[in-house]
């Protein structure tokens, strides 16, 4: 017998999107010299080194994103308990 999920996809992402705001890389821009914010590049490794970087942006490898923003596990970072706003790219 199938396992019924309790939550679809598209519930998840309807309830995620509700909680986040979507910023114009040119409202990102201005931003980039606010205190409170904190620039989060999700990319690989290998795509930083091909591509560059983002001067003063935090590095958080997509695959570890919620590892890291979980206070509770053993992989979190300080950063994530700061109370700044993130723009993940």
């Amino acid at each position: 017998m199938p396992l019924k999920l309790r939550k679809t996809v598209k519930q998840m992402l309807a309830e995620a999107n509700a909680e986040i705001e979507t910023v114009s890389a040119e409202d990102a821009l201005k931003l980039r010299d606010d205190p409170g914010v904190v620039f989060v590049d999700i990319r690989d490794i290998r795509e930083l080194n091909r591509d560059g970087r983002i001067p003063g942006a935090f590095h958080a490898p997509r695959g570890m994103l919620e590892f890291w923003v979980d206070p509770e596990s053993p992989y979190y970072k300080e950063i994530f308990g700061s109370g700044k706003k993130f723009l993940f790219f």
